[in-house]
């Protein structure tokens, strides 16, 4: 899962990568490397802080991750007339000379910056991030590559994006009147970072005309709260979510949401809110677990309840075509998904695998991070095998994963359903966390992996998977959501700088979601670098979605984990 340790943890004896290269040789001193790395973890901690102050807009905070006649571009206040970038979206330039330094004293700095920001009416986010650096030898001069961006409103309310890079030297400060005591967090020496030099590069900003989303959780009722992470109520490692049906057959799109120790379901009432009916319906206090999975299993008319969890997997029936009421009861032991399992059910999705006209189950099963290692980072075998339950059209499921060749053990996400090669039967697509990803090919009576042949392999990291016609040509693409993280891609670029994720499994680990075209017949083409590329960060699930109405495919990326009280605390 830890995209940022995959540069220097072990791999495992017995699942070693092919061919591995060489370390460059300024870095085979392991020592070496990891004090280097540690320094520029240090410098990444520290302009994290000053996103925060840039964030605020506290420009005299700002000011002090500056040396003193610190040599800067200076910041513009000046935009380019606006363009046309894609649909509701325009972009416009800063007008000043990139790479143009003069020195600026802190108050000067300070002043510039308040300029400005003073573009902005509403600043939302500011990231910076570093992307590469090196140092002299001393180990207390670095060159490096600084990205950030701040989004916000500009001036006139319009949503707006500034992306920048800029070229920067850190120097280690040991003045007391700088370092006030400061000790850095991981090489443990008395000093601080400060900025000698600020580069900036041409930058640019994407502005919105249109505002299409509105955040209104709470004014629609679906504002409901439940403990921080490692708080009493909410100290597993299971993660939960959510499922969209109409459960009470009125035609509009209700939720199921679960929770840490309960269950949530939330009817649409067509006046744009919804009123919370878990305890009339009967699903409050029933069993909960991490991932929920809306079907018809009886195929009687009435939405049922699957939920993917630890052990013994749960089911819910509807009983509003019975009793024309809306009423869940738990059906979980007498319908056969209720069996003693191993299972670490994260996530569930359902197709008729056999073609009997009655939906399966297909459950992606994980392990016990943490307690449980994986005996590879791209290629274990011992995460818990994953489920597959056949339909037995009398209101039963059998388990038959093994026996139809699906019952895969590196560590699953998530999988879908789809017929990628159009002979009219349900194929599968399994996202892998520390195993490469899974085609499954529908044989009629069994499966087989074809994902090697058919261009799917992907070692990434996989959080989710969804099929998708991108290019509206007729056939199935895939999008697989994958990690991306900006410290492994630094620490891979000093190990292997002549490598990509091409020729570098590390550095696939690293890179992001991919989005694989279908060129016919169920054959796949990775084509992520011609759309621009994928970096999602932590991403999780996720994929195709027309959200603007059209007729194109869009991608979304939701992506974050446990937050702590500073943004390096995650």
């Amino acid at each position: 899962m830890l995209a940022v340790a995959l540069a220097v943890a072990p791999i495992p004896a017995q699942q070693p990568i092919s061919q591995p290269p060489a370390a460059p040789k300024p870095y085979e001193d392991r020592a070496k490397l990891e004090e280097l790395e540690d320094r520029s973890e240090d410098i990444a901690n520290g302009i994290l802080e000053l996103a925060v102050a840039v964030r605020d807009g506290n420009v005299t905070k700002i000011a002090e991750f500056f040396e003193d006649g610190a040599k800067v571009t200076t910041l513009p206040t000046e935009k380019t007339a606006a363009q046309p970038e894609v649909k509701w979206i325009q972009k416009h330039d800063w007008k000043f000379t990139p790479k143009t330094l003069v020195a600026a004293s802190r108050a000067d700095i300070a002043k510039q910056w308040d300029k400005f920001l003073a573009n902005f009416s509403e600043i939302e986010d500011v990231r910076f991030k570093l992307r590469a650096s090196s140092f002299d030898d001393t180990a207390r001069v670095a060159k490096s590559l600084v990205s950030f961006f701040i989004v916000g409103r500009d001036a006139n309310g319009h949503r707006s994006w500034v992306r920048a890079t800029a070229d920067t030297i850190f120097a280690l400060s040991k003045d007391p009147q700088e370092t006030r005591g400061i000790k850095n967090s991981l090489s443990k020496e008395e000093g601080r970072w400060l900025i000698k030099e600020f580069a900036l590069n041409p930058m640019n900003s994407l502005v919105a005309t249109t505002d299409l989303f509105s955040e209104v959780a709470e004014a629609a009722g679906l504002g409901a709260k439940i403990p921080a992470y490692g708080e009493p109520g909410n100290t597993g490692f299971i993660w939960h979510g959510a499922a969209a049906a109409d459960f009470n057959n009125d035609g509009l799109m209700d939720l199921f949401v679960t929770a840490t120790t309960r269950n949530f379901l939330y009817l649409n009432d067509g006046k744009g809110k919804f009123v919370d009916a878990s305890e009339k319906a009967g699903v409050q206090l029933l069993l909960s677990g991490a991932g929920p999975l809306a079907l018809d299993y009886d195929n009687d008319g009435d939405t049922d309840i699957f939920i993917a969890t630890v052990g013994q997997q749960i089911l819910f029936e509807n009983r509003l075509q019975q009793d024309k009421q809306l009423e869940f009861r738990d059906v979980s032991l007498e319908a056969g998904v209720g069996i003693a399992s191993e299972a670490y059910g994260f996530s569930a999705s359902a197709a008729d695998v056999n073609g009997d006209g009655y939906p399966d189950i297909y459950v992606s099963s994980y392990n016990q991070y943490g307690a449980v290692v994986p005996d590879s980072w791209f290629r274990a075998t011992n995460g818990t095998p994953n489920l597959l339950f056949i339909n037995q059209r009398n209101g039963t499921f059998k388990e038959e994963a093994k026996k139809w060749g699906v019952a895969d053990r590196r560590w699953s996400y998530a999988a879908i359903f789809g017929d990628v090669n159009g002979d009219h039967k349900q194929d599968l697509y399994v996202a892998n966390d520390f195993g490469e990803k899974a085609l499954y090919i529908n044989k009629g009576d069994h499966f087989e992996d074809e994902a090697g042949a058919r261009g799917v392999l992907d070692p990434g990291n996989g959080m989710g998977a969804m099929f998708g016609d991108y290019n509206n040509d007729g056939r199935l693409d895939l999008h697989a959501t994958n990690m991306s993280s900006t410290a492994g891609n630094r620490i891979l670029n000093r190990l292997f700088p002549t490598q990509n994720a091409s020729n570098n499994v590390l550095k696939k680990l690293a890179a992001g979601n991919n989005l694989f075209e279908n060129l016919g017949n169920g054959v796949f083409k990775d084509v992520t670098a011609e759309v621009g590329g994928l970096s999602g960060m932590w991403a999780w699930g996720g994929g195709f979605i027309d959200f603007d109405n059209d007729g194109w495919e869009d991608l979304y990326t939701p992506n974050g984990f446990i937050s702590g009280k500073s943004m390096a605390d995650t």
